[in-house]
């Protein structure tokens, strides 16, 4: 059994790589989780969640509180810390000079034409990451609230139930 020292030297554990991926995740949904999980490939998830603030400028309403988003993605599998920013510039640039992380992940939605973090990652030397957790963006959140607000379903139709793979936890 290898008590984790090479050659006579001192081990000396390597700090892990974090990998910062952002967004208002409201409602949280599959996208959200797969670009997350995929994330943690590169390393230990800092999730930054935009303010309350944050969403009702974009969309004009807040569909889960920030503590309810928190507590979702907090029991993602391979995110370490959830944190706020200050977002008052539309921008997560306060959470990644605070946190410095070694990545910044980025879903199918965003490239170089509308991810505004760019230059602060080039400067800092954070690795920015594309298309993570896939090339295209799976749902918007926008787009599952406004399904909700549209939806008048049939009396007579009666709700189909899924199936779907057993849990891996």
């Amino acid at each position: 059994m290898s008590d984790g020292r090479s050659h006579g030297l001192p081990y000396v554990p390597r700090p892990q790589r974090t990998v910062m991926v952002s967004g208002g995740f409201d409602p949280v949904h599959a996208g959200h989780i797969r670009l997350i999980r995929a994330a943690a490939d590169h390393g230990d998830v800092i999730v930054i969640a935009n303010s309350d603030e944050w969403l009702f400028r974009k969309k004009g309403f807040v569909f889960m509180s920030f503590q309810q988003r928190c507590e979702i993605l907090n029991a993602i599998k391979g995110v370490v810390l959830v944190d706020s920013v200050n977002d008052n510039d539309d921008t997560v640039c306060e959470a990644i000079k605070r946190h410095k992380p070694n990545f910044f992940a980025n879903g199918g939605d965003r490239g170089r034409s509308n991810t505004p973090e760019q230059s602060l990652c080039e400067q800092l030397g954070v690795e920015l990451l594309w298309g993570v957790g896939g090339d295209k963006k799976l749902a918007s959140s926008s787009d599952l609230v406004e399904k909700v607000r549209d939806f008048s379903p049939a009396p007579e139709t009666p709700p189909v139930r899924a199936s779907a793979k057993v849990s891996e936890k």
